[in-house]
């Protein structure tokens, strides 16, 4: 298992954003067009907030200083450049696609919820922007405890009152970046899919809010399989130094107290790919 796996969705399915996407499963994974967007940089704050004991509020608002320009929507960049410490009552996917981190770092259920919680309240304080975070922490959850599916589809309908035999696409819904217009989606994918790779390809090819959707998708799958080493290695060649040292900190702290992530092996790589 691996938190980077949400990284590693987020980058492939980057270049596929908008609702006229790819319909065959072979596209190239990385091309140099592949970058990390908000939902890494996110996804990183919160393992940040959880190894400091901080505020996810904070959190958040620093990442987003310190990388800008990786596609955080218009009312996300209000907010963090306000002076709030309050929600804006968001129902966007955001809350959803940086939530994974919790699910590592807590080992009960409930506890799990709770953090799920706190980190959606700190931006996306609606009702939907609390139930797609408190989903796919779930479904996180079970995935690296080794559940069924089947299982992990009956609780995540139960903590959130989503129907995952959803299938729609976004040629059936359009763009659309709201909880509960995508977070279904993108958890049925891992439900009705096996692999790693298979699983994101499958999210990519949904169209519409691809980085998000592959990104969400993706850390449930990786939870559940691992992540191949190839993916590993290029997710990690692009993604900044600064971020890769916080995923090692935080899989040391919480999975694997011998973990080393491949940049010490790539670093010229990583300094000519950097996207921040």
């Amino acid at each position: 298992m691996s938190v980077v796996s949400a990284c590693s969705g987020d980058i492939i399915g980057s270049r596929f954003e908008g609702t006229n996407n790819v319909d065959q499963p072979n596209f190239r994974l990385f091309t140099n067009k592949s970058r990390f967007t908000d939902d890494s940089v996110l996804t990183v704050a919160t393992m940040d907030a959880i190894m400091r004991g901080g505020s996810y509020t904070d959190s958040y608002k620093a990442y987003y200083k310190i990388y800008p320009h990786s596609g955080y929507g218009s009312g996300f960049k209000r907010w963090a450049n306000s002076r709030s410490k309050n929600g804006y009552n968001s129902f966007g996917n955001g809350s959803a696609m940086r939530v994974s981190p919790v699910a590592y770092a807590y080992d009960k259920l409930s506890e799990v919820l709770k953090a799920a919680k706190a980190s959606a309240m700190s931006s996306h304080n609606h009702e939907e922007g609390i139930r797609g975070a408190v989903a796919v922490a779930t479904a996180v959850f079970m995935a690296r405890h080794g559940f069924d599916k089947e299982l992990i589809k009956v609780t995540v309908e139960k903590v959130s009152g989503y129907d995952l035999d959803v299938k729609f696409s976004a040629r059936h819904i359009g763009f659309d970046v709201s909880c509960q217009g995508s977070v279904p989606q993108a958890i049925h994918v891992f439900l009705a899919h096996n692999g790693f790779e298979n699983i994101v390809r499958k999210a990519v090819m949904l169209g519409g809010d691809t980085d998000t959707i592959a990104s969400i998708s993706g850390a449930i799958a990786g939870a559940y399989y691992g992540i191949p080493k190839h993916i590993e290695i290029e997710t990690y060649r692009r993604l900044p130094m600064f971020m890769t040292r916080k995923i090692e900190m935080f899989m040391r702290r919480y999975v694997d107290p011998l973990f080393h992530a491949p940049y010490t092996k790539i670093n010229e790589d990583v300094k000519s790919l950097n996207m921040a």
